[in-house]
C-alpha cells in the first residue's frame, strides 16, 4: 500500500452547513485521507480543531457508523450523556441509527486533532440535536430540511 504524503493532501476548510451554522465551524479543518488513498468503502479524515473550534453541530447518523480517535491535544466530546474529556488515544464510537447527538469542542489553548473513520452509505441522513435541521446526502448532494422534512429556510 502506498504511503500517503500528508503534505500533499489538500486541507479542507469551510462547511456545507447553511448560515448561521457554517460560520460556527471556523477553526476546523480536515485532511481527507481515504480519498487521498483512493479508498471508496469508508471515509477517513484527520480533523484539526484550533482553540475554541467545534467539529460540527451536535448530530447523529441514520445509516453510517462513525469512529473517532484523538491523536493530538485535548478536546471534549459533548453528547446526550454530557461532556467527556478526550486525550490522545481516547476513542469513541457512534453506531448508525443511534440517536446520541455528538460533537467535539476544543476548549484548550492548543491545537487538537482526531481521526474520524466512517462508513459511506449511498444515502445518508444526519439529524442535528440542538437545532431544527437535518441533512440528506445522496449522489454527492446535500439537501437541508427541518426535522419535519419541510425545506430549510433559516433557523426557526
Amino acid at each position: 500500500m502506498p504511503k500517503i504524503d500528508l503534505a500533499a493532501v489538500p486541507v479542507k476548510t469551510g462547511s456545507i452547513y447553511p448560515e448561521p451554522y457554517a460560520t460556527m465551524m471556523k477553526g476546523r479543518s480536515s485532511l481527507r485521507l481515504a480519498d487521498a488513498g483512493g479508498l471508496t468503502q469508508y471515509g477517513v479524515n484527520l480533523v484539526t480543531l484550533e482553540p475554541g473550534a467545534l467539529s460540527s453541530l451536535r448530530h447523529w447518523h441514520l445509516n453510517e457508523d462513525e469512529f473517532v480517535m484523538v491523536t493530538a491535544g485535548e478536546c471534549v466530546l459533548v453528547d446526550d450523556a454530557g461532556e467527556h474529556p478526550m486525550l490522545p488515544g481516547d476513542c469513541a464510537a457512534f453506531p448508525a441509527g443511534d440517536g446520541n447527538g455528538h460533537h467535539f469542542v476544543n476548549r484548550s489553548d492548543r491545537i487538537a486533532q482526531f481521526l474520524v473513520v466512517g462508513s459511506r452509505a449511498p444515502r445518508e441522513v444526519a439529524t442535528y440535536s440542538d437545532v431544527d435541521m437535518k441533512v440528506e446526502m445522496a449522489g454527492g448532494k446535500a439537501t437541508f430540511t427541518y426535522r419535519d422534512g419541510t425545506p430549510w429556510d433559516g433557523p426557526r
